[in-house]
C-alpha cells in the first residue's frame, strides 16, 4: 500500500489510521469537514473536491459519520421517529458515502489491487437487530452497507482487482462514542486502526462486495 485517501481524516478513528499509515510510510491524503471544509452533505462540494484530487489511490477509508446529528439523539421508540432527523442521518451517513462511491473510477487504479472501506456498524446489520431501536442511524447503515454491495458489483467489471467492503470498527473511545459506552467493551482509536488496517491488508478478491468486523468475521446483512 503506497497511497491512501483517508475521509474523516480528523476524527478519532480517522485520525488514528491516518496516523498509523503515515508511521508505516504510506502517502496520506486527508479529507474532513473540520480541517478541509469537505462536508459529505454537500454534493456540490464533494464532487468538485473528489474529481480534482491528484493521482489514484491503493486504500480509500470513508471514515466520516455521526449518531447524532443537529442535537438529534438515536431513538429509543418507534414513536420518536422525527422525519428531518431520519433525512439528516441518511445524507451524512449513506448518501455521502455514495457519493465518494461514485467516483471511484477514476480514484482507484485500474490495474493493479486496491481497497475502498467504508465504515460501517454492526447496529446496521437487519440479521442481527435483536433489541430494536436506533431505527434511523440503523436504517442509514443498512442502506449504506446495500450500496457499498452494489458498488463493488459495477467496480469489478472495470477494476479487476479492486475490493469494495463495509467495516465494522467495534466499539471505539471516541467523541462519538462517549456517552453510549456504558458497560459495552471499548478500544482506544489506535487499537481500532490497526484492527482495520490488519482487516484490510488481509481482504481478497473474494472478500469484496462484503461486510466484515473488526476481527475479519463477516457481519450478517
Amino acid at each position: 500500500m503506497e497511497t491512501a485517501l483517508i475521509i474523516g481524516a480528523s476524527g478519532g478513528i480517522g485520525a488514528a489510521v491516518t496516523r498509523r499509515l503515515v508511521e508505516q510510510g504510506v502517502s496520506v491524503t486527508r479529507l474532513s469537514r473540520s480541517e478541509e471544509g469537505f462536508d459529505l452533505t454537500d454534493p456540490a462540494g464533494v464532487m468538485l473536491k473528489l474529481d480534482n484530487l491528484p493521482g489514484q489511490f491503493d486504500l480509500i477509508l470513508v471514515a466520516s459519520g455521526a449518531l447524532e446529528i443537529n442535537g438529534a439523539v438515536p431513538e429509543k421508540t418507534l414513536r420518536a421517529i422525527s422525519a428531518s432527523a431520519m433525512m439528516d442521518q441518511f445524507a451524512l451517513n449513506a448518501v455521502g458515502p455514495a457519493l465518494v462511491l461514485s467516483r471511484a473510477y477514476h480514484l482507484l487504479p485500474r490495474h493493479r489491487r486496491s481497497v475502498f472501506a467504508v465504515l460501517s456498524a454492526r447496529v446496521g446489520s437487519i440479521g442481527d437487530n435483536r433489541t430494536g431501536g436506533w431505527i434511523s442511524y440503523r436504517a442509514a447503515k443498512a442502506a449504506v452497507n446495500q450500496v457499498v454491495r452494489t458498488a463493488a458489483i459495477e467496480l469489478a467489471r472495470t477494476h479487476k482487482q479492486a475490493i469494495c467492503v463495509a467495516l465494522h470498527p467495534g466499539t471505539v473511545k471516541t467523541e462519538f462514542t462517549n456517552k453510549y459506552l456504558g458497560r459495552h467493551p471499548a478500544v482506544e482509536p489506535e487499537a481500532a486502526a490497526d484492527n482495520l488496517l490488519n482487516v484490510i491488508r488481509g481482504l481478497t478478491l473474494a472478500d469484496t462486495g462484503g461486510f466484515y468486523d473488526w476481527a475479519g468475521k463477516p457481519v450478517p446483512w
